[in-house]
């Protein structure tokens, strides 16, 4: 995806942003509301401005839906695994495997005592 933003702006009304982005302005509110690192300053009279980094993380969360065919849970799990290098849902696994090996550690502990 070759899209160029503007480098002499600081500030992008929605329309422009769709433009650039080539989605309807309908789908950006509704990623501004699933994705809370897309937060728009509001002027005096409601309208939304995005900042150039609400430009890029738009890009970045359209190139997820629409090129790498995420859904909006996993694009959101995978930008979160971009910024902090850390998958939440990965430590959950690695965790609850853990949890089997020592349950199951204590089951076989269990039946020694028992006796069989």
């Amino acid at each position: 995806m070759n899209v160029v933003i503007p480098p002499d702006k600081a500030y992008f009304r929605i329309g422009e942003v769709s433009r650039i982005l080539g989605v309807e302005p309908s789908v950006l509110r509704f990623w501004e509301s699933e994705f809370k690192s897309v937060r728009p300053i509001r002027t005096t009279a409601e309208q939304r401005l995005y900042r150039r980094q609400d430009v890029q993380e738009l890009l970045t969360i359209k190139t997820l839906l629409y090129e790498e065919f995420f859904t909006i849970k996993g694009a959101k799990r995978q930008l979160l695994l971009r910024k902090t290098g850390h998958d939440p849902q990965g430590t959950e696994v690695r965790i609850n495997k853990k949890l089997e090996g020592i349950k199951e550690g204590l089951t076989q502990i269990q039946k020694l005592l028992k006796g069989g």
